[in-house]
Formats: structure tokens, sequence, C-alpha cells
């Protein structure tokens, strides 16, 4: 059994599709019933992806004994110097507009933020990055997925950021794109590929992964 260190559904369904076909049992937080742990909101405090990812996959190995997959994820827009970046999920509220709809509240909070900008200056990308603890082992990848930013919401599919991340080549944001589609694609999908790679070769051992 892995255990993929997110409470988030979707999150679960995006990395249990792209893992279909190998014999791994994938199971979040949620599934184990694991609430949240002392320390659990101290641990992504560092100012990289790659570095936060790495770090939740240790602490949820240091609690659970279990090999453990974490991912960091997050949008970095161009003019907001890479913002939100890291702190995506807390956007909203590191500026006091925290509320229930953290998605809702971040979004509006972006829109504001970047005001009247003209379409040359939305430019953002999404990142991902995955780390795998697993007895001796540890591997940490990334990917990434460049559109813009549109001036309102598009679509209700997808979570987060989607709704405004545009990507011109298809005309559609992530959140009009069909689910596979997006899977196909996305910052989350290239990153999770890279882990299938390393993985694919072990998943049939007894100490996987």
């Amino acid at each position: 059994m892995l255990l993929l260190a997110t409470r988030n559904r979707h999150k679960l369904r995006e990395i249990s599709d792209l893992l279909s076909g190998l014999p791994i049992e994938l199971r979040s937080l949620a599934d184990l019933g694991i609430g949240v742990l002392p320390g659990e909101d101290e641990v992504e405090i560092f100012p990289t992806f790659e570095q936060n990812a790495l770090a939740k996959a240790r602490f949820y190995r240091g609690h659970t004994g279990m090999a453990v997959l974490a991912d960091d994820s997050g949008l970095c827009v161009e003019s907001l110097g890479g913002g939100p970046g890291v702190r995506s999920r807390r956007f909203a509220s590191d500026r006091g507009m925290g509320r229930a709809d953290q998605d809702a509240a971040n979004n509006e909070c972006l829109l504001l933020e970047l005001g009247e900008l003209g379409d040359g200056e939305r430019g953002a990308h999404y990142r991902c990055a995955l780390a795998c603890v697993g007895g001796e082992r540890t591997l940490v990848v990334s990917g990434r997925v460049d559109g813009q930013i549109t001036r309102e919401e598009r679509g209700t599919g997808g979570f987060g950021y989607d709704p405004l991340f545009l990507l011109p080549s298809y005309g559609n944001t992530f959140g009009e794109l069909p689910a596979e589609v997006k899977a196909s694609i996305s910052h989350r999908a290239e990153a999770v590929r890279s882990f299938r790679r390393w993985l694919e070769p072990v998943a049939t051992r007894e100490d996987t992964p």
C-alpha cells in the first residue's frame, strides 16, 4: 500500500488514474482516517515545491511507517514575481481574504491582483513536485505546464485555479477541458509519469516502493 499525503479527493483521483494498471494500492489520508496531526501545518515552510513535497513525505512516513507519496503544487504568475507559488493554497488567507470556500477566495484574490493587465502580462505556469519516501528509497520528480490567466472564471471542472488557467493551444481553461484531457497534459500528469517510469521496474517487488 502507498499512502498519498492528501485529503483532496481530486488529487487522489487524478494520481490514481495516472497510476492505473500498476499493482499498487493507493490510499489517501482521508481513506485511512488519518486526521490532522500535530505539526502538520508547519511542514510546508520551504521556498521550493520540491523541498515541501519531500518534507511532507518524510513527515507522514515518520507518523505512519508507511511508504508515502506527497506532492506540492501551485500556480506561478510572471507578473506577480512567480507568486503565489508555494503559497498558492494560502494565497487569499495570506491577504486576509480567507473563507470557507478556499478555491473561490484564491481565484477572486488572483483576479484582483492582476486587475486590468493585458494578455501579454498574464503569463503563468503550474508546477508540481512529487516526492516518494519508502524504506531506503527516496525520489523527487517535477512537472510543469505553461499558460495564462483569464479575466474571469471559465468552466466548472478541475479544482483550485483551474477555471482561470488558460492553455492558448487549446483555447480552453483547465476548468473547461474534459478531465481525461487535463490528466494527459497537466503539470501533475508530467510529474506522475516520471514517478511511474521509476516505479514500474520495482512495482512487483514485495518492498515497493
